[in-house]
């Protein structure tokens, strides 16, 4: 009887878990044995892995009873990354290349598709079994050579980025390697520009004429990623402001930048050999998007939706009235606890889902609506409420920041008035407000005052008394429900570390109360915008 057991990863949402794979060859009936919770494509694995064998690296073991059981056996198991681990492990327990022996199999990772060739083919999800390898003190992996960069990328990781299984085996076997020598891949802590969906680097916020209220209010969901609705007539600049939010978000963290780009590499959208995304990433589905594509999900396996992939990022949903109903519905969730849960059949992730979200919606159905003067628009009271209704009171009590888009008369340069600040400039103060709330927040599971929850709040940060007073005042006229009071709360202190205040009065509760109001006569205090004179 011959035994080994080689190590691989399996997926569960983001967070990846060490799986044995182990194989015992013995005389019996030939037949050959994989179990463990395995789905058709690891099934499948059986002739992959034995033509591979075959025509790269020996011969299978062809008169004798070989048994796969991939460990725990309680775990699903899908994917084909688990087809070289197989293929160790059953070139180990035979023993046909002597100096191959279960031991040297130790302390190693192993990650790829095998083709009939024996050739190595590229898996999603790299980064996150990575990391997840190195968190159970596993500190050398081979995975296929185009993403040995991409694996590098944990720190204290030494990567093998391999073209064959043959390769593997002289590798481990210390032999001369054939056909040409592995990538072994740095430690990596290069960083990329790559932000998500589209590059936004052309866009400043000194593109934007006035709008010094909404600037504001974008500043302040900018430091405590609080959600915000952009609700105005069509060509206002709502897309246009969404678009500058990147902008003045500070770097992702490398603790950010690692939670980031795993959730890229699972979905397969990492470009080879692109790095730690440096800064937030951006995304924009099309309001005739599924839910499958926003929130996640899929048929066969689960796969992040874009609200995760925007994680540390933004994520904006223009024209929100008309997304479909389920993807309104299921925004509550993120909106809410900043992740996102997914079951299909037997098999549940939990992705995280943490962006800042910004909604855009127009006045009514065309768009042309101006408030009181009505503008140009046709549509009826009825249509009007129609469109409003699809907006459900769960989803907008979950809206921090409410902010109308007002048209404006374009500012001819040098006529009047100081020019808009930079990005730059925005962002410096978004970082300080956020080193701030990170100094706070410092022996806490969460960063950022978005997510700081209610009792914490009540108990270790209260407002000022004259400050909860308003609130309170608030929740008992029923203009907040208990929701809301905690988002009060939330912005108040957001808009204290924007202004370097160290705690929130009642100069700070009213603003909160201003911008989470759609009120239009709680207009924010002057001496907040830039108003040009």
């Amino acid at each position: 009887m011959a035994f080994a057991t080689a190590r691989s990863l399996a997926l569960r949402g983001a967070v990846g878990h060490v799986i044995d794979v182990q194989v015992d060859v013995s005389p019996g009936l030939v037949t050959t044995t994989l179990v463990g919770r395995v789905d058709k494509s690891l099934s499948e694995a059986r002739d992959r892995v034995r033509m591979a064998i075959n025509n790269d690296c020996g011969r299978w073991p062809a008169t004798k009873r070989v048994t796969i059981l991939l460990a725990p056996a309680d775990l699903p198991k899908t994917g084909t990354h688990y087809d070289l681990a197989i293929a160790i492990a059953v070139l180990a327990a035979d023993q046909q290349q002597k100096d191959l022996t279960p031991d040297l199999l130790d302390g190693w990772a192993f990650i790829g598709e095998l083709s009939v060739s024996g050739a190595l083919r590229p898996v999603p999800g790299v980064l996150p079994m990575a990391i997840a390898a190195a968190a159970h003190g596993i500190t050398r992996v081979f995975v296929p050579e185009p993403q040995a960069a991409e694996a590098g990328l944990v720190p204290g990781m030494t990567v093998f980025g391999v073209r064959s299984l043959a390769q593997v085996s002289a590798v481990l076997r210390g032999a001369e390697v054939p056909d040409a020598p592995p990538v072994v891949a740095a430690s990596a802590t290069s960083l990329s520009t790559w932000s998500g969906e589209g590059r936004l680097d052309d866009v400043d916020m000194t593109d934007l004429d006035g709008l010094e209220d909404v600037r504001y209010a974008v500043e302040v969901a900018a430091a405590g990623a609080h959600p915000l609705m952009l609700v105005g007539p069509r060509g206002t600049g709502k897309t246009s402001i969404a678009e500058r939010i990147p902008s003045i978000l500070p770097d992702l963290t490398i603790e950010q930048s690692l939670e980031v780009t795993a959730l890229h590499s699972v979905t397969g959208v990492l470009p080879d050999g692109a790095g730690l995304l440096r800064r937030p990433p951006w995304f924009a589905p099309h309001h005739s998007a599924s839910a499958a594509s926003v929130l996640g999900g899929g048929t066969g396996k689960v796969r992040p939706g874009q609200v995760s992939l925007a994680h540390h990022g933004v994520l904006f949903l223009d024209e929100f009235p008309h997304f479909r109903s389920d993807v309104i519905e299921a925004m509550r969730q993120p909106l809410e606890s900043g992740e996102v849960t997914i079951a299909r059949g037997e098999e549940t992730a939990t992705y995280p889902a943490r962006s800042l979200v910004v909604l855009a919606a127009n006045p009514c159905p065309c768009g042309n609506f101006h408030g009181l003067t009505g503008g140009s628009c046709d549509c009826t009271e009825q249509q009007r409420a129609h469109y409003r209704r699809k907006l459900s009171g769960p989803i907008l009590d979950r809206v921090d920041i409410w902010m109308e888009v007002r048209p404006q008369h374009r500012r001819r340069s040098g006529s009047w008035g100081e020019p808009p600040e930079s990005s730059a400039d925005v962002r410096a103060r978004v970082t300080e407000a956020r080193l701030r709330q990170a100094h706070r927040f410092r022996d806490c599971t969460w960063e950022l005052n978005s997510s700081c929850p209610g009792p914490a709040l009540a108990e270790r940060w209260p407002l000022e008394r004259d400050a909860q007073r308003l609130v309170d005042q608030e929740l008992a006229a029923g203009t907040l429900t208990r929701r809301g009071l905690t988002r009060v709360q939330r912005l108040a202190w957001t808009v204290a570390d924007c202004a370097g205040v160290d705690r929130p009065g009642e100069p700070e509760a009213r603003i909160a109360l201003a911008l989470r109001s759609d009120d239009a006569s709680r207009a924010l205090p002057a001496h907040l915008i830039r108003v040009a004179s």
